[in-house]
């Protein structure tokens, strides 16, 4: 069975000040989206999965399905407020959906083979789509799932810090733990440190991070139900707490529920949080087009 891509895409981006999952960045005003399933359909995957608010359906739409009819199937999943599906007889309000981890929930009744999931706003490269594929096809198992672990130094800005979830990973090539970093930066030599209460740290330059790119089977809608049911009574009083991937791989691995293995790329990663962001963006996937990695016109 070919693997499915659900793309993570039901925030406002409040921040960028506009649907940036919808905005163009390439020369023909490609999204980013665009690039990744482009990347996910020659690496293998059959099927594309939006996990958006269902108010979003029609623009996305209009903006995918002409591109995509007879490159690859799609489907649309919707990421609500309402708790009643998963056994929660309460009203809960909240100004943001429950959270990443609630996201891949959303899409238990549609998903019914190995997955991965990304975000919308993320540009990952074609050699992490083709590993990850290679993982699900061969190595996926109920109780072994998997991550694309980036190398620290590709991820970084050169404009300032960032927060970064860096990979501790044991002998076997495992996710032992990820600790979330809030000020990473390059120093002026070129290496790479960050900053906590306690000073600066330096990390090694090919450092595995966590840029959101899991895959799993079906098997893991069962096993994190009952957590989210757990969180949203611990939390219901806490509008902003959000039921994450991260939180979901650390209770599976600390009930040896699951392994995840970290499977590491050369890509260079890049995203858009900020407006700020969008010129640079443009210029990385313009020099990727003279490289010949993509053509001009992704969809003629």
């Amino acid at each position: 069975m070919k693997p499915t891509l659900l793309i993570l895409a039901a925030g406002m981006a409040s921040r960028y000040g506009s649907m940036k999952q919808v905005d163009g960045f390439g020369p023909n005003g490609e999204t980013i989206i665009d690039y990744s399933i482009y990347d996910a359909i020659k690496a293998g995957f059959g099927k594309v999965g939006f996990i958006i608010r269902e108010e979003f359906a029609d623009i996305f739409k209009a903006r995918f399905e002409p591109k995509l009819k007879g490159h690859i199937e799609t489907d649309y999943i919707f990421q609500s407020f309402d708790l009643k599906p998963f056994g929660i007889d309460k009203k809960i309000e909240r100004a943001k959906p429950w959270g990443t981890a609630h996201a891949v929930l959303a899409a238990r009744n549609q998903v019914n083979g190995p997955f991965c999931v990304i975000n919308a706003d993320d540009f990952y490269g074609c050699d992490s789509f083709k590993k990850m594929a290679e993982f699900l096809v061969t190595d996926g198992r109920d109780d072994t799932y998997s991550l694309i672990g980036y190398q620290i130094d590709r991820t970084l800005s050169d404009y300032g810090t960032v927060s970064r979830g860096v990979c501790k990973v044991n002998e076997e090539g495992n996710m032992a733990e990820i600790n979330e970093r809030a000020e990473v930066y390059f120093k002026e030599d070129g290496t790479v440190a960050y900053k906590d209460a306690t000073g600066e740290h330096e990390l090694s330059n090919d450092t595995r991070v966590s840029m959101n790119f899991w895959g799993f089977t079906p098997a893991v809608f069962k096993q994190i139900e009952g957590m989210f049911r757990e969180f949203v009574i611990t939390n219901e009083n806490n509008p902003k707490a959000e039921f994450l991937i991260p939180l979901v791989a650390d209770k599976l691995i600390k009930g040896n529920i699951a392994s995840f293995k970290v499977i590491p790329t050369c890509s260079k990663w890049f995203g858009v949080t900020y407006k700020e962001d969008k010129p640079i963006v443009q210029k990385c996937i313009s020099e990727l087009i003279a490289e010949s990695v993509y053509p001009e016109k992704l969809w003629t």
